[in-house]
């Protein structure tokens, strides 16, 4: 696929994953590390029925409410 052609079909909204190599793709600054943290009981169990209630998982819930926290 030429440049302009794929150019003109991305600012028309149309599907151009077809033309790209995904395999080498990189989202910059969202690489993953592992880390392990310690919670007391209470705090587990009030996550997983936060988590539960909003249909989610407990890791979810976590990185979310770290996310948040880390914006402001």
């Amino acid at each position: 696929m030429r440049a302009k052609k794929f150019d003109a079909d991305f600012d028309a909204g149309k599907d151009i994953t077809a033309a790209l190599d995904l395999s080498t793709a990189r989202r910059p600054a969202r690489e993953q590390r592992r880390v392990n943290v310690d919670f007391p009981v209470w705090m587990v169990e009030s996550l997983d029925r936060e988590a539960r209630r909003l249909g989610v998982t407990r890791q979810s819930i976590i990185k979310l409410w770290l996310a948040e926290r880390l914006e402001r």
